[in-house]
């Protein structure tokens, strides 16, 4: 089965950077969706960057848009997420997941689309 682990979260000041990465095991195929998530205490959860792996079209959420770039480097079933320029309000929970089942719509970054999820790892932005 497909199992997804994450890392490089940590804490830093505003306008520092991080890289998460997410490892994948058990890697069946290409899936239909990868995308990052986070939740922040007190809010739902929220989709921050997705990419569609067969053409590398990748999608932010507005409030992330020129400071956050997904990637994927498809020799080491990884998935990245380049965070710069952080700030106090990007401070989360953050979780990679897949989509192995539904399709067709990466660009929403939709949690109901996603059926395989990893652990999380934690990312603080202090000021």
């Amino acid at each position: 089965q497909v199992r997804l682990v994450e890392s490089g979260g940590g804490s830093v000041q505003a306008g520092g950077s991080l890289r998460l990465s997410c490892a994948a095991t058990g890697y069946t195929g290409r899936p239909y969706c990868m995308g990052w998530f986070r939740q922040a205490p007190g809010k739902e959860p929220e989709g921050v960057a997705a990419i569609y792996p067969r053409a590398g079209n990748t999608y932010n959420t507005g409030s992330v848009k020129g400071r956050f770039t997904i990637t994927q480097d498809n020799s080491k079933n990884t998935l990245y997420l380049q965070m710069n320029g952080l700030k106090p309000e990007d401070t989360a929970m953050y979780y990679c997941a897949a989509d192995y089942r539904v399709g067709g719509a990466c660009y929403s970054i939709s949690v109901p689309q996603y059926n395989i999820w990893g652990q999380g790892t934690q990312v603080t932005v202090s000021s």
